[in-house]
């Protein structure tokens, strides 16, 4: 059935067959986070060793990205211009995933299996999350974030119900069973998401694409510095968040006086307000706006992180995480969109790729900044340190002029539900 791109109404159906392909996204990195650390430290590697191999996705994640993103935007097959690119990225982490268990007894090999999928989920996921901006007009993509990023949790609460249940079974089956499950969902969205044909990319799908660098200097010398400023406050708000995230269960540990499964078990209580509140927080910031929406979001995570580093009994830090979930919902599920309005409709991907450029400079600078920091004062030190780029995010979003859209706002021609 054909619907107007211009159309209001917003189809549900539809939008949770797009969010299948967050969902197989999200499946795969619980249960990498999980089971390959215990894996690799069977081996005889040092903590710093074991968490630099985890930090390869997101150093792959700052340059593979933001090419593969802003080249899926100037391409076209006759599968479409971000479908080939799950094509080719899915298969290819799903065989080294499973690989993973198999090889665990070899360093080099678990490394090799590692790095591939790494390389091969670093192929799909900006075309897969550009998506959001290909399908859905300006007014709509805040709402069908929250039902993509729903779809996201369900398929990480999967993961890690099923693959800890799958483990006890024998090693290989999560990454077996994970792999097959992410195919399958990748499937569903290659079968049943229509891609539209912009009629810009006849003209431009023979210029050669740029890179991560050319990228950057385009959106820093261009007068309006709106990109800037919305690249600079997403890095400041996921360096908040990745070191708290990083550092909490150690936290929990020696100033809360709980073991790190508890802290672990703490954080689902944050993780669970997300979910819930993933859709709510699209309506909010579909009625109220998307800067003020993350505005809000901002002020109560800053508000939470200043109150969080006073508590010491631990019901009350978990009833702090769930509201602090919720707020964490305004802001997680409303930044890329508000990319998307500054970037413009012609470079959903290239602007995919800078958002995940950004996010993933923050993953890795934000946990080896608070380590430092800890290091030198005390653990409870990872709330105000948290905060403080809270603070300099909700500042930095201050100054972001956000454009108003229409609801006219065109999107891509031929927005086809099948």
């Amino acid at each position: 059935m054909a619907s107007s791109a211009k159309s209001a109404k917003m189809n549900w159906g539809y939008t949770f067959v797009v969010g299948f392909g967050f969902f197989g996204i999200s499946i795969i990195w619980p249960i990498f986070n999980s089971l390959i650390p215990p894996m690799l430290e069977d081996l005889g590697l040092a903590a710093g060793v074991i968490g630099f191999i985890l930090t390869w996705d997101n150093i792959l994640n700052m340059f593979l990205q933001p090419w593969v993103g802003e080249r899926s935007d100037r391409t076209w097959t006759r599968f479409g211009r971000r479908k080939p690119w799950i094509m080719l990225g899915a298969p290819l982490a799903a065989v080294f995933f499973m690989l993973i268990p198999f090889v665990r007894d070899n360093f080099l090999l678990i490394a090799l299996a590692i790095l591939g999928t790494n390389i091969g989920m670093a192929l799909f996921r900006s075309p897969t999350v550009a998506f959001l901006g290909d399908l859905f007009p300006s007014q709509q993509r805040s709402k069908a974030n929250g039902v993509i990023n729903l779809m996201g949790g369900l398929g990480g609460a999967v993961a890690l119900l099923g693959g800890g249940a799958l483990y006890k079974m024998g090693a290989p089956l999560p990454f077996i069973v994970g792999a097959g499950v992410m195919i399958i969902a990748m499937i569903i969205v290659l079968l049943f998401v229509k891609e539209p044909k912009p009629e810009a990319v006849a003209q431009s799908a023979v210029e050669e694409s740029a890179g991560l660098i050319e990228n950057l200097k385009e959106v820093w010398g261009e007068s309006d510095k709106r990109g800037v400023t919305i690249l600079l406050a997403i890095f400041f708000w996921f360096v908040g968040w990745n070191a708290m995230e990083a550092f909490f269960t150690v936290y929990a540990r020696n100033v809360l006086g709980v073991d790190p499964g508890t802290g672990t078990q703490m954080l689902t209580a944050f993780a669970a307000m997300l979910i819930l509140f993933a859709i709510p927080s699209g309506f909010i910031a579909t009625w109220f706006g998307r800067k003020r929406t993350i505005l809000v979001g901002l002020a109560g995570m800053l508000a939470g992180l200043v109150v969080g580093f006073f508590i010491r009994d631990v019901t009350m830090m978990l009833a702090l995480l769930a509201v602090m979930g919720m707020f964490w919902a305004l802001v997680n599920i409303n930044s890329l969109p508000i990319v998307y309005d500054v970037g413009g409709e012609e470079r959903i991907g290239a602007y995919t790729g800078l958002y995940y450029f950004a996010s993933s400079l923050a993953a890795i600078s934000g946990p080896i900044l608070a380590g430092v920091m800890i290091d030198f004062t005390n653990h409870a030190m990872i709330w105000l340190f948290s905060a403080i780029f809270m603070l300099l995010a909700f500042f930095t979003m201050l100054r972001l002029q956000e454009q108003k859209q229409s609801p006219s706002t065109p999107a891509p021609p031929e927005i086809i539900h099948e």
